[in-house]
């Protein structure tokens, strides 16, 4: 069984690797053997130590995925490194806060740039090194906005929602050219995301009471799922978006 989880051997890249849910990510991956390219816009020594420590190879790529001016150079610099690239995570997001009345196009914009955009240039990327070579694995971190609305986030919610399509239609068109894509919805996490939330006592007690294992996720509680996707274990999964939230959508 643990063969099917054994990730020994593939290259992966996981963006917004800097903190948070991206490290995680990119030390369950490593634990599982996978080397792994990490994207961020700040530094990543952290991450990269953290991902040596469980024995597997680590390189820091530096970019800003506002734009998508450094998605063929991300691709390009995992390939030059490791020869080859199995493994995606479209990890990186970003959130603006203000009611939907005074909701601005730059706040709009910036989101979507970085959270939709972005993500799917960097798997269009990433996938057209894939399929020549025999397939691979594209994970997207969606959200419980990818299923609900939320309030002051207007664009984080259109973008997330954005996400679980894209990751549908990219199914559609990929799983039969060897390619999984699938997407993980995580709940409310302790990351810097969610510190405005976590700050407020009345709003952080309304969420905590809603989630059946009554306590905010930890980085940690997702690696166990980007595994899976990214594994011999998920080789027919194509197109779901995996909850995991403490049991908040089964509230």
């Amino acid at each position: 069984m643990d063969s099917l989880f054994d990730l020994t051997g593939r290259t992966a890249i996981v963006t917004g690797a800097n903190t948070g849910l991206g490290q995680a990510i990119a030390v369950a991956l490593a634990r599982a053997g996978a080397a792994v390219a990490g994207v961020g816009r700040s530094s990543m020594d952290e991450t990269g130590a953290l991902v040596e420590a469980q024995g597997a190879p680590f390189l820091a790529i530096a970019a800003d995925l506002g734009t998508i001016e450094p998605v063929a150079r991300i691709v390009d610099e995992a390939l030059a490194w490791r020869g080859r690239l199995d493994i995606l995570v479209n990890n990186a997001g970003i959130i603006r806060r203000a009611d939907a009345l005074d909701f601005t196009e730059a706040d709009w914009d910036a989101v979507m740039d970085v959270n939709l955009k972005s993500a799917f240039f960097l798997s269009q990327a990433a996938a057209r090194h894939m399929i020549p070579a025999g397939g691979g694995r594209i994970v997207n971190i969606a959200s419980l906005l990818s299923f609900q609305g939320g309030i002051r986030i207007p664009s984080y919610t259109a973008s997330k929602s954005g996400l679980a399509g894209l990751t549908r239609l990219l199914a559609c068109e990929w799983a039969a050219k060897g390619v999984n894509v699938n997407a993980i919805a995580p709940g409310y996490f302790v990351t810097n995301n969610t510190e405005a939330l976590r700050n407020d006592p009345a709003r952080s007690e309304q969420i905590l009471a809603r989630i059946p294992a009554g306590r905010w996720g930890r980085p940690d509680d997702l690696g166990g799922a980007a595994v899976f996707l990214c594994s011999d274990a998920a080789a027919y999964v194509h197109g779901a978006v995996i909850p995991v939230d403490g049991g908040w959508l089964a509230r």
